[in-house]
């Protein structure tokens, strides 16, 4: 044996001697070399294109002859002249060994193939996803051997790709026949390899690709990522509004509504599919594509909209001890959601962890890996209801907290979704009190030449969900604002912008006649109701990890790429911690789906992460009201926050004339030992 040529795979380092007139395909699928084809050697798909290396390897103690490989063939030629081969590549499956020979099998050519994302802090997603495309040539009926079309296609897949036995749907045996004939019995079929499922195919070889959708379903908002199930790439975004909303913007009335009203909850799933749908139409529009094309499906999700989505009754999430239907993954037809994709397309949902603590945190853990790390990292995903996970290798835990909307802007007078005109950033002088600030959809301050000019076409219409919070926070370290949340009048503040609005002040920020946008004091009210309810959460885990402090801190969500961590720590939504280690992951629950539907052994992982993360039940924790009224000051009665104390000076101010006092002092009383 050791006379056959010795071929090395870099960058693998697999090596192994084969006889001369061996194709390199055949030399890399004997090493299990990750070396792509989706044609099987037939010189069709040109996924097997590798890079020969030439001259002395003292490395790997072989040197490697000009004529080590069969010459460039008319396959390869014909390849060349109709798409383009890069210079010194060849087609694994024409080229054959001669002599030794060292390839490199460059990174388009594999099959796992990293997908990089643009987030520089996450893990790269190895591409193993569900549905692949193979390209076979199938037996002709013979009368002497009957068999029916579908199991000598059937045969072909096993024979030529080592699958397994498959099964097909009625609607592929519909049109079964006639493609296999129109092919000339050589045809491309998608197959769903979790479900051994042929779901589509095509004459002769197919050119276009197969798609799938990562979907983040949550209280507020919908997002769907389209994915090349090929490349891993993503080709299309889109959100939008979850149409839900109108039943009740936080979840608790959402169950309250199915409660309440027979055939509620019925409602809701319908409204929620439908919404589906909609979003559907609109990335496969973006994308130029038709949905029949879309043959897999991840979503992710809280619970109470897990069991909305699925047509489940939310009713037992309403109450202790807060049973769901099932936690585990499922994996189900999405013909029987009534989602508008290809007929067969297949839907995975994430695992859910406990009662309030959903695939949603599920989905957050497999992007972050807070179970990996080794400095103690706190994820928290800010939505309506917010998920937060606290852990390194030793151990994690999980639990929800019901945020409610205000950090997206409802409930807030002047508040709105993140859209042109709204404000997304704030300053506000501590000497003269004016604020300064910035709308989306223009980069000029509202203090700068040229700004009126910049917002002609949308005005200032409100405030987002990053504004509100940079507003607080704001107004809390230029003296507007008390420790417990009050707003002072224009003479205790020393400016006219505080008026009195009914019982309480309020904060002009923009006033034009036409829409004024002020900040109330109601609307203060709301942010720390929400604020709290988010830090209670996070230090009720680090009560449970019998810890003070954390390393790091993650703000994940969509929403979470656009918060300023020094003032999301003024108003004390986090725990103190230094501000070069409060970093954003962006739609880290949307990058989990993403994960799951491009790298199938991430379902494993999840499935088994899920099982080992603690789950904590605020609702039922003594400590969490405790924690709740201490957090409900900016920012905070208790903690002392001693590293934000090192980057601000928070103004020692009260403005409370009848009762409620509280510390003023801006959480600065050192916290008593024991």
């Amino acid at each position: 044996m050791s006379n056959d040529p010795l071929v090395i795979f870099t960058p693998s380092g697999k090596r192994g001697h084969f006889p001369v007139g061996t194709p390199v395909l055949t030399a890399a699928r004997q090493l299990g070399v990750d070396l792509d084809s989706v044609c099987g050697g037939r010189g069709i798909c040109s996924k097997c294109q590798i890079t020969p290396s030439y001259g002395e390897f003292p490395k790997h103690g072989v040197t490697v002859a000009k004529d080590a490989l069969s010459d460039w063939n008319s396959v390869e030629q014909r390849y060349d002249d109709k798409r383009g081969l890069k210079t010194g590549r060849r087609l694994g499956c024409q080229a054959q060994v001669q002599g030794d020979i060292v390839i490199d099998v460059p990174e388009t050519s594999q099959v796992h193939k990293q997908v990089v994302r643009k987030r520089v802090e996450a893990r790269d997603i190895t591409l193993n996803p569900s549905t692949k495309l193979f390209y076979v040539e199938v037996e002709q009926p013979d009368m002497h051997e009957p068999s029916g079309d579908l199991e000598r296609l059937v045969r072909a897949l096993r024979t030529e790709w080592d699958l397994p036995e498959l099964f097909a749907d009625l609607d592929l045996l519909k049109t079964l026949q006639p493609i296999l004939r129109k092919g000339e019995w050589k045809v491309t079929c998608a197959v769903h390899l979790e479900d051994r499922r042929i779901m589509q195919i095509w004459p002769g070889f197919y050119e276009g690709s197969i798609f799938g959708l990562a979907v983040d379903l949550g209280s507020t908002t919908i997002a769907g990522h389209l994915c090349d199930l090929a490349t891993g790439e993503v080709v299309a975004s889109s959100g939008i509004m979850n149409p839900q909303i109108r039943f009740g913007e936080d979840l608790m009335s959402r169950v309250s509504y199915s409660m309440m009203n027979p055939g509620g909850a019925d409602e809701m799933t319908a409204a929620v599919r439908d919404g589906m749908n909609e979003l559907f139409a609109q990335i496969a529009e973006e994308a130029g594509i038709t949905q029949d094309l879309i043959m897999d499906a991840v979503f992710v999700c809280n619970p109470v909209m897990h069991h909305l989505f699925l047509g489940i009754d939310p009713f037992e999430l309403g109450q202790a001890p807060f049973a769901l239907a099932t936690s585990e993954a499922l994996n189900l037809r999405a013909a029987e959601l009534g989602l508008a994709l290809h007929p067969a397309a297949r839907v995975y949902l994430l695992p859910c962890i406990a009662g309030h603590v959903g695939a949603d945190a599920a989905a957050v853990a497999l992007s972050e890996a807070p179970g990996k790390s080794e400095d103690l990292v706190l994820v928290v995903d800010v939505g309506t209801n917010a998920e937060i996970l606290l852990g390194n290798r030793e151990k994690v835990l999980a639990c929800s907290s019901p945020t409610g909307p205000a950090f997206e802007g409802a409930q807030i007078s002047s508040g709105q979704r993140a859209a042109p005109g709204a404000i997304e950033r704030v300053e506000i002088d501590p000497m003269t009190k004016e604020p300064r600030f910035r709308v989306i959809g223009s980069d000029i301050w509202s203090d700068e030449d040229g700004f009126a000019d910049a917002i002609a076409d949308t005005g200032v219409t409100g405030i987002c969900g990053s504004g509100i919070i940079e507003m607080v926070a704001e107004m809390r370290l230029a003296g507007l604002l008390d420790g417990p949340g009050l707003i002072g009048s224009s003479e205790q503040t020393g400016t006219t912008r505080c008026f009195l609005d009914g019982r309480t002040y309020s904060y002009m920020v923009w006033d034009d006649p036409e829409r004024p946008i002020t900040v109330t004091n109601r609307d203060i009210r709301e942010i720390q109701m929400a604020k709290a309810a988010l830090y209670s959460g996070a230090r009720l885990l680090m009560d449970k990890f019998g810890v003070d402090s954390v390393d790091r801190v993650v703000l994940a969500g969509a929403f979470g790429a656009h918060i300023s961590p020094k003032h999301a720590m003024v108003l004390g939504m986090i725990p103190d911690a230094p501000l070069d280690m409060v970093t954003s992951a962006g739609n880290a629950a949307g990058t989990g789906a993403r994960i799951a539907l491009l790298n199938t052994k991430a379902r494993r992982e999840i499935e088994q992460t899920v099982h080992n993360i603690h789950k904590i039940e605020t609702a039922i924790e003594p400590r969490f009201q405790e924690h709740f009224v201490n957090a409900s000051n900016i920012p905070n009665a208790v903690e002392p926050f001693p590293i934000l104390n090192t980057v601000v000076s928070l103004p020692d101010v009260t403005f409370n004339t009848g009762g409620g006092g509280g510390d003023t002092a801006g959480g600065r009383r050192r916290r008593r030992r024991g």
